[in-house]
């Protein structure tokens, strides 16, 4: 049996399907979220199928070329220590920036700046020792003052340090101990680390760049790294642009420079690619997945044991405090009829956070829906007490409850989705009101707890403790990563008994009781696992043939990122 996020298929045509063993994560920051509005839809829940691929003898790579990739929404920066990332911020970081440790495509963790890291006895200090002689593209030495710069910065960002403070000191967190050795002291014991350090949080940029974008702000945009491309130029909302970095210390560069142009719109994405505008493009939304595969030129990562698709409802604001309300916009979303509208036999259905082959599976856990009739007695009950918001409001209406839909756009798929929950909701006794935002602002928005109910990607690490930042009550605050801002102590002491199991044996049975806890609660409505395709037109070779400083190969797609480091043009 294979762990969550270790399948993806690759596909160069409809003719050669194949699944390959790999790991997969999304983001330990805030990154790992984005809206749903791509339209994560799916008809089955029957596991795809997969054809033997026939075998094509390797090319060889060559310099040269400047690959134009579409990206589905823009970022509002590009500084690791205080921009939010989300996935279209990480496919542009893996440009410009190493990450300290990586993920191996059998799921473990491998270094990668790092030469090594090594836990205390009871897992609570990890000692890293850089590698020499890396500098970043500023002529600035990667040194241990380095990444404790990073650290340091991101502790006190806004938004980033959400996901850094609570499992950190305030005082000594990243102790020096010499020029390329660094202790981590963490609050919590915790076996998997590592796998923090291959994300946002590991993601090492230029300390004097980080100065100085703190006396400029607009520096944010022009990032420094150590990474195979260097910053070019950037116009936001058009064309990014980085240019090889010719003395990369991780060895040969093949690509003369990566253009990276937020799509929004996914089908609009799709025709450029098609038509030979661009050269790369990700996508969530099925309906692009049948073309992407029947064309002959076109060579797909297509995956869907990543992150999950789904309804996130905030429990602290009126009404959705009330469990009642909660389980009945629940019971009243269309997740059947969803599927059938936008799925295209590409995503499965959703029940928890795991998929059927994962180990941490509970056949058990069933995701309520579709049962109009219940969730109308429930708002009955609900709106018969004639309770208030926080500044006064009715939370009902005549009869229905008050209620706000936050989505991102403008997509015309995510229009269609938001018709479709409107009349559903609206006629199981809710009173919707539509709010459409940039996904940047819609990232922002949650963390402030602004908002009622959003459709959201999230969840899916490799190693499910990565997962955690978002179910603990210390992450919620002012600005929360608990975006739900639901609490449970009982589930907290569950998240960190499981993050030290020895075992996966011993993991199991605290990640199933986690599962059952997060369905009781009524925050999440789990619709689908998200299908994400990673597309190349024919001239793109080499993007899986990924490797570490060891040659231990490594996962060839995270979601909806890849790494260019062996990525060639013809």
């Amino acid at each position: 049996m294979t762990n969550k996020g270790e399948f993806m298929q690759i596909t160069k045509s409809r003719r050669y399907r194949a699944a390959i063993a790999v790991g997969l994560t999304f983001a330990f920051l805030a990154a790992s979220c984005g809206s749903d509005s791509e339209g994560t839809e799916a008809p089955t829940t029957e596991a795809p199928t997969s054809e033997a691929p026939t075998t094509e003898a390797p090319g060889t790579p060559v310099a040269g070329g400047t690959l134009r990739y579409g990206v589905e929404a823009e970022t509002d920066g590009l500084n690791p220590t205080s921009s939010a990332f989300a996935v279209s911020a990480y496919v542009m970081g893996n440009a410009v920036f190493d990450t300290l440790t990586a993920l191996a495509a059998d799921g473990t963790w491998v270094p990668n700046l790092a030469e090594s890291l090594t836990p205390s006895e009871d897992l609570k200090d990890w000692t890293l020792v850089l590698r020499p002689g890396i500098l970043f593209h500023d002529g600035t030495p990667l040194n241990s003052a380095a990444v404790k710069a990073n650290f340091d910065a991101a502790y006190a960002a806004p938004l980033v340090g959400l996901a850094v403070r609570p499992f950190y000191p305030a005082e000594n967190a990243v102790e020096i101990v010499d020029d390329l050795t660094l202790i981590y002291h963490l609050l919590d014991a915790n076996l998997q680390f590592p796998h923090a350090l291959r994300s946002q949080l590991g993601y090492v940029a230029s300390p004097t760049w980080l100065a100085a974008a703190i006396a400029d702000p607009t520096l944010n945009q022009a990032p420094v790294g150590t990474g195979p491309f260097k910053f070019d130029s950037r116009s936001q909302d058009s064309v990014t642009r980085f240019v090889r970095n010719e003395e990369w210390w991780g060895g040969d560069v093949w690509l003369d420079a990566i253009e990276f142009s937020p799509v929004v719109d996914p089908a609009t994405r799709l025709e450029l690619l098609q038509n030979g505008e661009l050269d790369a493009m990700h996508t969530t939304e099925t309906e692009s997945l049948a073309p992407l595969r029947a064309d002959e030129s076109i060579f797909n990562i297509i995956d869907d044991n990543g992150e999950e698709s789904f309804l996130m409802i905030n429990s602290v604001n009126a009404p959705f405090d009330d469990i009642r309300v909660r389980k009945a916009i629940t019971l009243a979303t269309p997740r059947l009829e969803y599927n059938t509208l936008f799925g295209n036999g590409e995503a499965r259905l959703a029940d928890q956070r795991f998929t059927p082959e994962s180990p941490y599976y509970d056949e058990t856990i069933k995701q309520e829906a579709d049962d109009p009739e219940a969730a109308l007695a429930l708002v009955a009950e609900y709106c018969a007490e004639g309770l208030l918001t926080a500044d006064g409001s009715p939370t009902c209406t005549d009869g229905k409850v008050n209620m706000e839909w936050q989505y991102t756009g403008p997509s015309d798929v995510g229009q269609r989705i938001t018709d479709l929950f409107n009349a559903s909701w609206g006629a199981a006794g809710f009173n919707v009101l539509n709010q459409e935002l940039p996904q940047d602002t819609h990232i922002q928005e949650a963390a402030l707890g602004q908002y009622n109910v959003i459709g959201w990607r999230q969840f899916g690490a490799a190693q499910p403790a990565q997962d955690n930042v978002w179910l603990l009550c210390r992450t919620i605050g002012g600005l929360s990563l608990n975006w739900p801002r639901y609490c449970d102590e009982t589930r907290d002491s569950l998240l960190l008994e499981a993050q030290v199991a020895p075992t996966q044996a011993d993991e199991v049975p605290l990640q199933k009781q986690i599962s059952q806890n997060i369905h009781d609660a009524y925050t999440y409505i789990f619709l689908q696992h998200s299908v994400w395709a990673n597309s190349f037109t024919s001239a793109v070779h080499g993007t899986c043939d990924v490797k570490s400083p060891e040659g231990v190969a490594l996962a060839c797609a995270i979601n909806g990122s890849t790494a260019f480091t062996s990525t060639w043009m013809s």
